[in-house]
């Protein structure tokens, strides 16, 4: 059976536990001796039954490409096996390639080794069906014996469900642990060939650097504080667009709109979240840019024909549905009795939204203000599209500038060697985003924590 099949079966037989399992609970009922409903028993008994056979079968998914790997070396002839990696890989590669296809193969090794994992994948499937069938057997007839019943099945199931859970948050410590340990030791990689302080104070970026001895390239530039500086300028140009605009837009759509209104504009507004960042990568580049450029020299500026500025304002308008729509939630949800007892001493409406409503619903504001934030310094497709890849140290908006998000995704495009520090400085640059990133997760715990001790 395929993984799908299998699915099927241990489904159906766990639904055949669950009735089995409550149809022997009730017989049970009858005579006073369980601790729990009938239909707890009825899900014990499923769980015996289908959770050890998927555990089983994803388990067995896990491992198979490698036994069956293991099983073309075995097939393969010894003046082959112990070629170079490099051959091996190639015999390999076109092993694989047949097997997708389902032709034969008219080389007899190859073919010989094909055979083999065939008939070793058909044996698995085999092994694997009929462990997962009797493996789910014996969990149903284990929760028909007298044993499951004597269990509180409730306490049992409730045990299962928070362990489930506990599982869940522990593979989400253990992903955000492994993401950070990678890019922390990657970084650390990197700081061994260039300084630390050269990085983080140096000026200049220019990471192009010759990646073999006979190779003619420059030694490389590593100072990220152009790309840290624009990073900063273009995320500033887009919350200074996104926050005012979005946080009105709150306010209105939950103090002053009409409800008919309402379910109109706020969908239409949380449109802009939906769009794809490269249609507003394109709207920004043919659109916005172009605008900002003839704008400017018809006053007599000078504006790059990619700046930071057009790049701010197009992510601006993506982020706005981020402050909007969370502000919104988080302003509704201040208790009408707030507003009544601003109204009943005397405050206008007005005054009741800014010393009120607001400091009470500010926690949730800032959460979505940090969020917008998050989103802008992490845009990439824009800036690409509308400011360019110049790695300018300027705080002028009407220039061409980089961000660091654009730089990584620079450094690891095409064939590269994880050994130079071209290469390496992209990990040093997620690192530092990572630290700006939790920086401003600290601050807004600090807000969120002052206004709600406040206002709870």
């Amino acid at each position: 059976m395929n993984s799908s099949a299998l699915f099927l079966l241990i489904t159906g037989l766990s639904l055949i536990a669950y009735f089995t399992g409550r149809r022997q609970a009730f017989s049970h009922a009858l005579q006073g001796k369980l601790k729990a409903l009938p239909k707890h028993y009825g899900i014990l008994t499923a769980m015996w039954s289908g959770i050890p056979a998927l555990l089983l079968m994803l388990m067995w998914i896990m491992l198979q490409p490698s036994y069956l790997h293991q099983q073309i070396l075995h097939s393969l002839p010894d003046s082959i096996a112990n070629q170079s990696s490099d051959t091996l890989e190639l015999y390999i590669n076109n092993i694989n390639l047949a097997i997708a296809d389902g032709s034969d193969i008219d080389d007899p090794i190859i073919q010989k080794a094909i055979n083999g994992y065939r008939q070793a994948e058909n044996n698995s499937r085999y092994l694997l069906t009929g462990l997962v069938f009797l493996l789910s057997l014996s969990g149903i007839i284990f929760g028909l014996t007298k044993k499951l019943i004597n269990i509180h099945a409730r306490i049992s199931i409730e045990r299962a469900v928070k362990g489930f859970l506990v599982l869940c948050s522990g593979v989400a410590i253990v992903t955000t642990v492994g993401i950070v340990l990678s890019v922390l030791f990657e970084a650390l990689r990197f700081f061994e060939s260039i300084s630390f302080f050269d990085f983080m104070f140096g000026t200049n970026w220019s990471p192009q650097t010759a990646i073999r001895d006979d190779q003619a390239g420059s030694s490389g530039s590593f100072g990220a504080i152009p790309l840290f500086v624009g990073t900063m300028l273009i995320s500033a140009i887009a919350m200074m667009i996104a926050v005012p605009v979005g946080l009105l837009s709150a306010i209105y759509l939950s103090e002053y709109a009409t409800a008919r209104f309402r379910t109109i504009a706020k969908p239409t507004l949380e449109l802009l979240a939906g769009i794809p960042t490269v249609v507003y990568g394109f709207f920004a580049a043919l659109s916005v840019a172009p605008f900002i450029r003839e704008a400017g020299e018809s006053i007599g500026l000078s504006v790059a024909s990619e700046s930071a500025l057009a790049a701010g304002i197009v992510m601006g308008v993506m982020i706005i549905p981020f402050v909007s729509s969370l502000s919104d939630d988080v302003i509704s949800a201040v208790p009408q009795s707030m507003r009544d007892g601003s109204l009943g001493l005397g405050a206008t409406k007005s005054e009741t939204i800014k010393q009120v409503i607001i400091p009470a619903a500010l926690p949730g504001i800032v959460g979505g203000v940090l969020l917008a934030a998050s989103r802008a310094i992490g845009e990439t497709m824009i800036v690409v599209m509308a400011a360019g890849l110049a790695a300018k140290l300027t705080a002028n908006p009407l220039d061409a500038v980089t961000t660091v998000t654009v730089q990584i995704v620079t450094l690891l495009t095409g064939d590269q060697e994880f050994d130079s520090p071209k290469t390496l400085a992209a990990f040093a640059l997620g690192l530092m985003l990572f630290a700006t990133t939790l920086i401003l997760n600290v601050i807004a715990l600090h807000i969120v924590r002052k206004y709600r001790e406040q206002y709870e």
